[in-house]
């Protein structure tokens, strides 16, 4: 076996110094975020009240590459960067296809998955402005961890809302979160109006994203020592994780391969955006004009699919600005899936107008299909995903299996975005037909 096609790495001197700014080559403009109250355009400066002001301006930004700082670069060197594309050569023998199936291995960090690409840039920009504290929502756990771990280094506390669900079913999650200086709350809490509003209609509320988000913002405006830091959603986060695609274009080129599939599950869209928007450059320059781009989502929350194009909240107690985005409505109310980090209500807006244009297509899978999927890797690769993670898979698995019977050599790349070796309990209601067929 050659070992540089079944594991393509990249030295340091080749890792990227640039975030990509798709915003600069998008097809129109985005549609302006929108005061939630007066229903007029917000200027930037009124977002500075939740984030830190070189987040805001990166939010705005249409430069089409942002020098990442070289604390940060630090950061990404520390923590594995550039991280493995790697060959699942016993998947394609055991589905017997012809499909050549690479997967991005985003689940070598510290915290198991992607999401520290935007906390470290988060904490460092937060640092730089001398804050104390950072409030944010976590679903299944990989964002919280990942903030508590940058926002840690650099010195700065940080409160974690956990969706309810997530909170008992990953309880290791949240020990991870405090190891690192995190104080964690079940969400929705008793800590924030918001929270006491939803415990007073169900004292065992499952809780959701959307509840998670407006306890953390309650938290951040109502203080005077912090500020707010998000997982997903917006533009300068996607902006973060694009050094996860500019990296595989480099360990593609080294192969002399394209990928025909580009795959990455969907909650807000930040691991997905992080694969994908560099190659979507190809794409809108006429470079590559054949690679399909898909989105996958659990059936249970069908933002990209099934919601509509609409303006709508961010959060469920309408605390945040109106964005443009794909939307099953920002009161939905998820069912408990183990894919904590895909229960949000609505995709970002880089990844809606992508989707409206007809650049990017999307798929759902109920929960049991994506286990048995994510259960045949595990077996197979000898790797665990995460359960959002695992949605990736189921769709690596189907095209391998279509380009079996076209007798085609097409070429799958997907992101990983994160391990599940704290989903195992997920994994043992699986295996003992438990999970909800959500």
């Amino acid at each position: 076996m050659n070992d540089a096609r079944y594991r393509i790495m990249l030295d340091l001197d080749e890792l990227p110094k640039n975030w990509y700014n798709i915003l600069s080559d998008l097809p129109r403009q985005l549609d302006p975020p929108l005061n939630p109250v007066t229903k007029e355009p917000i200027r930037p400066e009124d977002l500075m009240a939740l984030f830190p002001k070189e987040l805001v301006k990166q939010e705005v930004s249409d430069q089409q590459y942002i020098r990442i700082p070289d604390e940060i670069l630090e950061g990404y060197v520390f923590n594995g960067r550039p991280t493995p594309t790697q060959r699942a050569f016993r998947l394609e023998k055991y589905l017997k296809t012809p499909a050549k199936i690479f997967f991005k291995r985003e689940d070598v960090s510290p915290t198991g998955s992607h999401k520290v690409n935007t906390a470290l840039a988060q904490a460092y920009y937060a640092a730089k402005e001398n804050l104390q504290r950072l409030t944010t929502e976590t679903g299944a756990g990989q964002w919280g961890s990942a903030l508590a771990y940058g926002a840690n280094l650099f010195g700065i506390k940080t409160t974690i809302y956990m969706t309810r669900s997530s909170y008992i079913q990953k309880p290791y999650r949240r020990v991870l979160m405090e190891l690192f200086n995190a104080t964690v709350y079940p969400s929705p809490s008793d800590k924030t109006e918001t929270g006491k509003k939803f415990l007073e209609i169900d004292k065992n509320h499952p809780g959701s994203l959307g509840i998670a988000i407006s306890e953390a913002i309650e938290d951040a405006i109502t203080s005077n020592d912090a500020k707010y830091a998000l997982g997903s959603v917006l533009n300068f986060v996607l902006l973060h994780q694009t050094i996860i695609g500019q990296e595989a274009k480099l360990q593609m080129q080294k192969i002399d391969l394209y990928p025909d599939i580009i795959i990455g599950c969907v909650g807000g869209g930040s691991n997905f955006g992080g694969l994908t928007l560099p190659f979507i450059h190809d794409r809108l320059k006429g470079i590559q004009k054949d690679t399909r781009f898909v989105a996958v989502e659990p059936e249970s929350v069908p933002s990209l699919t099934k919601g509509k194009y609409i303006y709508d909240y961010g959060d469920t107690g309408k605390m945040t600005p109106l964005l443009k985005m794909y939307s099953v409505g920002y009161d939905y109310q998820p069912p408990p899936i183990h894919a904590g980090g895909l229960r949000y209500h609505g995709s970002a807006p880089i990844i809606s107008l992508l989707k409206d244009e007809g650049i990017i297509e999307s798929i759902t899978y109920k929960q049991v299909d994506v286990f048995k999927a994510a259960a045949l890797f595990a077996k197979i690769e000898g790797l665990v995903p995460a359960p959002e993670t695992a949605h990736a898979v189921k769709v690596a698995i189907d095209e391998a299996l279509k380009a079996k019977e076209r007798d085609e050599e097409t070429v799958i790349l997907f992101n990983f975005s994160g391990h599940g070796y704290f989903d195992l309990s997920a994994y043992d209601d699986f295996m003992k037909n438990k999970l909800i067929n959500a």
